[in-house]
Parts: C-alpha cells; sequence; structure tokens
C-alpha cells in the first residue's frame, strides 16, 4: 500500500497541481491538509474522476482535512479530534481504507507566541495524545499523517535559521511530539533516513525554494505493529518546484504485509538542491506577499 499525504494549500486553487500529481504518483490512500474550501466547495467530481473517493472535513480560512482511496471508499471514523465540543476548527479526520486506520492531522501553527494561538495549538496538541494513546491500546494498524507544524529537532530545520522565536520550534512543541512518539509511534521518515535534510515545507518568502532553506513538518507517526511493514518512502520534492505549487511537497511511504524483519526499509529522496533550480527566485514562487499565520 502507498500512502501520502499533501498540505496542498487551497484544494480548489491547487486543483491542477493535485490531480497532475495524482495521475503520476498513482497514491493508494492520500491525506491532505489545509483545503481552503468549505464543505460544499470541495472538488469531489474531480476527485472522483481521477479514480479516488473521499472523505473530507472542509471549511474557509486555513483550515479543512480530507482522506481520498483509490478505487475504494473510505470508511468515516471521526470527523473532529475528541476532547473539546467547543472546537470547530476542522484540523482531523479518521478514516478506514483497507484494514488501516488513517487520521489526517492538521495541527495548529501557534503563531504568534506567547498568546492564544499558540495556547490552543499546546491544548490540541495534548488532545492529539491522548487520543493517539486510545489508538495505541486498541492495537489496530494506524497511519497518523499530516502537517503537524513541528520541527522536531534542530535537525529538522536549515542550518543557520533564525527561527527561534517560531512556535514550531518551541521547546513545548517539540516535548509534545517526543510524548507522542514515546506512547509507541514510528517516525517513518526519520526511520527511513535518522541523518540529513528532510525537508517537506519550504516557505514563499526570502526565496526559501530556490536557496533550499527548508523545514520538516509533514510526518508520518505509524502504530507499533504497522512499522514493522514499513518498506519505503520518501518526500516528492519536484513538486513543490511546480508552478502555483504549495509550500509543502507531499511526502509517501509503502507498506508490506508481511516483510521480513531483515529486509532494511528503503528511502527515496531527491538529490538535497531542487532539481531544475528556476531562473530566477521570482519564478519559483507564487506571486503573494506572505502566509498570514494559522
Amino acid at each position: 500500500m502507498r500512502i501520502a499525504s499533501f498540505n496542498v494549500n487551497n484544494v480548489n486553487k491547487r486543483l491542477a497541481n493535485l490531480l497532475a500529481w495524482l495521475r503520476a504518483e498513482r497514491p493508494d490512500v492520500v491525506c491532505l491538509q489545509e483545503l481552503k474550501a468549505e464543505q460544499g466547495a470541495f472538488p469531489i467530481e474531480a476527485i472522483e474522476a481521477a479514480g479516488y473517493a473521499a472523505v473530507w472535513h472542509g471549511q474557509r480560512s486555513w483550515n479543512g482535512v480530507a482522506i481520498l482511496a483509490r478505487g475504494t471508499k473510505p470508511v468515516p471514523t471521526r470527523r473532529v479530534l475528541p476532547g473539546d465540543p467547543e472546537d470547530d476548527q476542522a484540523r482531523y479526520i479518521e478514516a478506514a481504507v483497507g484494514g488501516v486506520l488513517f487520521a489526517s492531522i492538521y495541527l495548529p501553527n501557534g503563531n504568534p507566541q506567547p498568546g492564544p494561538k499558540f495556547d490552543y495549538k499546546l491544548a490540541w496538541f495534548e488532545r492529539l495524545i491522548e487520543h493517539a494513546a486510545t489508538l495505541v491500546a486498541a492495537g489496530v494498524p494506524v497511519v497518523l499523517a499530516g502537517d503537524y507544524n513541528v520541527v522536531p529537532t534542530e535537525a529538522d530545520i536549515w542550518c543557520g535559521h533564525h527561527e527561534q522565536a517560531n512556535a514550531l520550534l518551541q521547546p513545548e512543541t517539540r516535548a509534545a511530539y517526543q510524548r507522542l512518539l514515546d506512547q509507541g509511534w514510528t517516525d517513518a521518515l526519520r526511520t527511513l533516513q535518522p541523518q540529513g535534510q528532510l525537508w517537506t515545507f519550504w516557505g514563499y518568502l526570502r526565496h526559501r525554494w530556490p536557496n533550499d532553506k527548508g523545514m520538516r513538518l509533514d510526518h508520518f507517526l505509524l502504530s507499533p505493529g504497522l512499522a514493522n511493514q514499513l518498506a519505503s518512502g520518501g518526500v516528492s520534492r519536484n513538486v513543490r518546484g511546480e508552478k502555483s505549487a504549495s509550500d509543502h511537497a507531499p511526502i509517501w511511504i509503502e507498506i508490506q504485509d508481511g516483510l521480513p524483519r531483515s529486509r532494511a526499509p528503503r528511502l527515496a529522496i531527491p538529490p538535497t538542491r531542487p532539481a531544475g533550480r528556476p531562473r530566477s527566485p521570482a519564478a519559483a514562487e507564487p506571486h503573494r506577499r506572505g502566509r498570514p499565520t494559522r
């Protein structure tokens, strides 16, 4: 099973990019984040024409999550993260596909910090940790995929950065992510590549993409039993370099039933420098003044 996660950063604006990627890569299951589309505006007809069924939780602004499955329909199990009945932000959806439970996660950004947005981020993280513990206890195969808005360690951001005040790098944020891992979850991409650059996000401002100043924000966490089936994975960096691209690149893994424990999993990451460096920074980045905090 080939599994992908992609913060598409506006599913309708980047529908052509999404469909081209689906045609080229044909993942079996896709977790999408930051749809920026209310429930009735999700492009389900185009998604179905591409061979995928979907469940989604749409919302205007910066939120919205979905799970797509090729050739079968995801069976939804949750459309909200439990723990706060007053939270109306569309940041979590859960569905079963092929005997595996998938969650598409769009964890709050938390900037600026300190402040109410950072408080909400940490509270949301606590709810995720609590719910994830119940999934581990259930003993079912689970993939928690998405944009966690967490840079887990200094190895997950470009060297020489000046992002110390960013909510994504705060000690509380990193500690929460580690407590999640301590439940028994496997960080799939870091398992495949324990060291070195593994960026999944390059901001639009300050020529981050052409200068390869990236961060690792998008993660697959695998439940204990499923981690033994991890065969390969990677980051589709080329998608970030396309016209009108999201500021995230898709990530993917492959899991196989009965994978021998002695077989080392494979990582498939394109070269460190972006392939086909744009002629100019302006050609690489959409004409946007910036991206507000979420």
